[in-house]
């Protein structure tokens, strides 16, 4: 037998990427540096989500949760692999193509809140659509209506400093949901937030998918937090490990 039939029948099949997924990953590496010491961060990730659904990205750390985020949140790109989003190849696109896709479909809830101190919630809202180019009015508008949508429209003129973290994250949300993404990709969003505040959170997210539809990609280390997913995926060593459906046990009904 040949060497390249040999190389052919010993290479991975893989599934063809569900046409029905919002987002689809097929044998996705990540390698980072070079020679001796380089480090394979992924090692040929699978994966399909499905448009409007919550999902929990858990593993311990190192095991290539965040690398994966980072690449659905085209912050980074696959070494090797098929990245599709909304059918369409995403591995091959320059830094300003990607950038394009960020602020047209994607919004982002870090742990850290990234407020910025001496302007309102109002003004921390419109951000990202001053940096799009909304006309004032447009954008006040927006931000307004954001900001209703987590509970805090009363609150529009407060600084971060006069507000509580739970508040603070929550301008956080709609800054992200004030373009109207597709993806919400949230890192840690309960991480500096005391319990109660965590499930206001979880709560929000919750019921911010269930009502607008809204996909949820959500990284934590907590599984009561991750219980308020419908599909949990769990990594290890660069892999996932497992991917578990169906699983949301809390959250409003």
């Amino acid at each position: 037998m040949s060497d390249s039939s040999t190389a052919t029948i010993d290479a991975p099949r893989r599934a063809a990427p569900d046409p029905r997924a919002l987002i689809s990953l097929r044998g996705v590496t990540k390698t980072y540096g070079t020679g001796p010491t380089a480090f394979q961060a992924l090692k040929g990730v699978d994966l399909d989500i499905a448009g409007g659904d919550f999902v929990a990205v858990m593993g311990p750390s190192g095991s290539g949760k965040s690398t994966t985020m980072n690449i659905l949140g085209c912050l980074d790109v696959p070494s090797r692999g098929a990245f599709l989003f909304k059918g369409h190849h995403v591995e091959s696109l320059d830094r300003d193509a990607r950038a394009l896709l960020r602020r047209k479909y994607l919004g982002f809830v870090f742990q850290g809140f990234n407020l910025l101190a001496r302007t309102t919630a109002l003004e921390n809202v419109e951000l990202p659509l001053l940096y799009r180019g909304d006309a004032r009015k447009a954008r006040h508008a927006a931000a307004m209506a954001a900001l209703d949508q987590v509970g805090l429209a009363p609150w529009w003129d407060h600084t971060p400093a006069e507000l509580s973290g739970g508040q603070q994250q929550r301008v956080a949300i709609a800054r992200a949901l004030v373009t109207n993404p597709d993806v919400l990709l949230a890192d840690e969003p309960t991480g500096n937030l005391d319990s109660e505040r965590s499930l206001e959170i979880m709560e929000l997210l919750t019921e911010l998918n269930r009502a607008l539809g809204i996909t949820v990609l959500m990284v934590t280390h907590e599984a009561d937090m991750a219980a308020y997913a419908n599909t949990i995926i769990h990594f290890k060593d660069g892999l996932v490990e497992r991917i578990d459906s169906g699983m949301r046990k809390v959250g409003p009904h």
